[in-house]
């Protein structure tokens, strides 16, 4: 019992110098915002009220690093929301852990191509992508797409949730399914194995992981993070190994 005062206590000293620092410019979530999180974030409404404190704090950093625009359409506070968390989930266990490489994330209706195009009628069948090249430090996310991420039969998949996973994966300057600032040394070679692995498995119909994470390493690991982090009871159970080494990587162990 002492030692979870003395937690509260820490993250709201915590929360109370953050706000103290701000610039008067910097985001504050109201009261309906915060109902919209409760309403539209299943992983928001399992933490304590402490932690949904620490959530919410996460929620706002981020809103005010990173810029959401709407493409096509007019930004909601529930679009921004469900971004923030997309956002936030992956890296709720870090302390003082932010974004640095990515500054707008660009909000599509639907699906889109290649060359960033969301109307016509071939190859859109993208949703979503971290910008490279000139789009660097951009990210672009299919609406359609973030909100079935978020809903109540979303299964195992969250798009956002995928493209903030690549941001935490890029954090070492390179995009290769391999967090190196997360993961201890002793723990790389264990992974790639187990990566490597898991895909013979899902090739050969011995899997129910999504067979687009057969498509290189990088995105083996935004994939199987999504089932980590929307299905957890289920991935423990049928994957033991990598959700131990994804609780490792994401600090929830």
């Amino acid at each position: 019992m002492l030692a979870i005062i003395i937690a509260m206590v820490f993250i709201v000293a915590t929360l109370y110098q953050r706000r103290r620092s701000r610039k008067l410019t910097q985001v504050i979530l109201t009261d309906a915002q915060k109902k919209l999180l409760a309403k539209n974030i299943d992983y928001y409404n399992k933490l304590s009220d402490t932690d949904k404190l620490y959530f919410e704090d996460k929620i706002e950093q981020f809103l005010d690093d990173v810029r959401v625009e709407g493409v096509g359409l007019t930004i909601t506070d529930t679009d921004r929301l469900m971004v923030a968390s997309s956002a936030v989930i992956p890296i709720f266990r870090f302390k003082d852990w932010s974004y640095r490489n990515v500054t707008n994330v660009l909000l599509y209706p639907d699906t889109f191509d290649e060359d960033y195009q969301f109307e016509g009628a071939d190859g859109r069948n993208i949703m979503g992508m971290v910008g490279t090249g000139y789009m660097n430090g951009q990210m672009i996310l299919s609406r359609k797409a973030l909100v079935k991420g978020f809903s109540a039969s979303h299964g195992r998949e969250n798009t956002g949730i995928h493209e903030f996973v690549h941001l935490i994966d890029k954090a070492d300057g390179e995009t290769d399914g391999i967090p190196e600032g997360f993961l201890p040394y002793e723990y790389v070679k264990p992974w790639v194995r187990m990566m490597h692995q898991e895909v013979h498995k899902i090739e050969t119909g011995h899997s129910d992981i999504n067979p687009y994470a057969t498509t290189n390493e990088a995105e083996f690991f935004a994939v199987v993070s999504e089932y980590f982090f929307e299905k957890p009871q289920e991935f423990e159970a049928k994957h033991p190994e990598l959700y131990e080494m994804l609780g490792r990587i994401f600090k929830s162990m």
